[in-house]
């Protein structure tokens, strides 16, 4: 009996990854490029869809050729990646725009005026406090009005992906629902485009692409794009989702009521229901399609948390030679030994401001430091400040979804996840258990398994999800760190309202 393979493409913003996986959910074959970028000049940050659609196939060779004659076994094929950002293409798919994800700047202008005229509409429509699509339209049609004239359609990166390897008419051009809240032109409730949002932007809905599920397959691998990667033509395309749902399903937390916590580059709290209900208050959190509908997702996320991490820990802590792991293994067992507070050390986090409410001048900043405090201390004090960012969304979550009950635990994944200190951490501020599983690549792994429901493979996907993540290790929060840390998060939340405004002179002086 033939095996049944699954394949998921991951497209990252520095890296693209192609997983394989078999139906136990054992790895089988992962490969990894890197995508090439330019950044030409300040707030400019370019990839070429051409030099995408180069790393993507290089990665779905390297897969095939270590699977070698297995490689035929792989039926489905599913994509995950990056949620935000926006990209325009011709009528031959060629890239006009090149794909502009949230670190190229340029739109900003334009998002801040956008905001300050539709945020309402934004929010209570789109579930979204900063929305990337629709203001990166408007700078790129105001910026470059002769390439804008060439635009057949808009789309997202996995869009664009899925329509090359398929040889889709562009016409065909797809969007997973899971992708749309980051448009701001979507109603995100009815897994629409807003007829609303469009005509106050001027947006033409024609050059949008067709909504579609997360396990809908949209496409076919072409004859020409099977000789390129080794594979076999004709297996299908499955539109999967953004990478913090297929996180959500790799990771089994598809009931309302479950959270998930992925301690990864822009950290984000995931918090499943099966209402929409937005924080109209507070703003705290956006809303986002889970992955089937009827399924939605209260999100909060912290921009450059984990990249900040690693900026402290490459240009403060790590020794000369000595690699990337080992110097956060050599962190941990320092900050281990710091107590709750770091003796009087404090931080705000945020080195580029926070996006729920959006707050674009708050920047990093540490207080109370003394002779006494060494690298460990600060690089536990930011981590603390990441525990009260996500513990004040987490509130916010369950004051408005009273009836999903409190949260049992909260679930861990990502890079961060390998840190039992950080895990204490959390739970203790949370008040809330956290949870590490024994899964990797929870997103990737999660692609397969929506491409494997979308070809018949699976009926049940909670259920198939949940047989194959296990609990690795369950942190219990320590009472009376809890009751210190409540202290420490209100001064928190206090902070930020005062430091915003100090944050702004600084950047203000130029020094002129």
């Amino acid at each position: 009996m033939k095996k049944n393979l699954l394949m998921a493409i991951d497209l990252g913003t520095s890296f693209i990854k192609a997983g394989v996986f078999d139906l136990d959910g054992n790895e089988l074959a992962v490969s990894k490029e890197a995508v090439k970028s330019e950044s030409p000049g300040p707030g400019q940050f370019i990839q070429h869809g051409e030099d995408l659609m180069e790393a993507v196939e290089r990665c779905m060779k390297a897969a095939a050729e270590m699977l070698k004659d297995e490689a035929q076994n792989i039926r489905v094929i599913g994509f995950t990646g990056q949620m935000a950002g926006f990209m325009g293409v011709d009528q031959n798919w060629r890239d006009v725009t090149g794909w502009s994800c949230s670190i190229d700047t340029r739109y900003v202008p334009y998002a801040d005026a956008q905001n300050e005229k539709f945020a309402d509409d934004f929010y209570a429509i789109s579930g979204t406090n900063s929305p990337l699509f629709s203001a990166k339209y408007e700078w790129f049609k105001n910026e470059f009005a002769a390439e804008t004239e060439q635009i057949a359609k808009y789309l997202m990166i996995s869009g664009f992906v899925i329509g090359r390897l398929g040889s889709l008419a562009i016409e065909d051009a797809v969007i997973d629902g899971s992708l749309i809240t980051w448009t701001g032109l979507a109603d995100v409730k009815n897994r629409c485009w807003s007829e609303k949002i469009c005509g106050e932007l001027g947006m033409d809905m024609s050059l949008l692409p067709r909504i579609v599920e997360s396990s809908d397959v949209v496409a076919h691998l072409s004859e020409e794009a099977a000789k390129r990667t080794g594979l076999p033509a004709g297996i299908p395309l499955v539109s999967g989702a953004g990478d913090k749902i297929a996180g959500c399903v790799g990771a089994a937390n598809l009931a309302p009521g479950e959270m998930l916590f992925e301690a990864a580059s822009f950290g984000a709290v995931s918090y499943m229901t099966d209402t929409y209900v937005p924080d109209h208050e507070q703003r705290g959190y956006d809303m986002l399609n889970g992955s089937t509908r009827g399924s939605f997702c209260a999100h909060y996320y912290m921009p450059g948390s984990g990249i900040t991490q690693e900026w402290f820990i490459d240009h403060f802590y790590r020794k000369e030679n000595e690699s990337l792991k080992d110097a956060y293994d050599r962190m941990d067992g320092e900050m281990a030994k710091i107590p709750p507070g770091c003796e009087g050390l404090f931080a705000i986090g945020m080195l580029g401001g926070t996006v729920m409410p959006f707050n674009g001048d708050l920047r990093g900043v540490f207080m109370g430091q003394t002779w006494s405090h060494t690298p460990a201390h600060f690089y536990r004090a930011i981590t603390e400040s990441f525990a009260f960012a996500l513990k004040t969304a987490i509130e916010r979550m369950m004051a408005l979804y009273p009836q999903l009950g409190n949260v049992d635990a909260v679930r861990m994944i990502g890079g961060g996840a390998n840190s039992d200190v950080s895990a204490q951490i959390y739970a203790d501020v949370f008040g809330i258990p956290v949870e590490t599983l024994d899964r990797r690549d929870a997103a990737l792994w999660g692609g397969c398994l929506l491409g494997a429901k979308g070809i018949g493979l699976i009926d049940d996907l909670h259920a198939c999800a949940k047989a194959h993540v296990h609990v690795r290790k369950r942190f219990e929060p320590d009472a009376a760190k809890r009751k210190y840390y409540d202290t420490l998060q209100e001064r928190y939340n206090r902070y930020i309202g005062i430091l915003t405004p100090l944050c702004r002179e600084i950047q203000n002086k130029t020094g002129e």
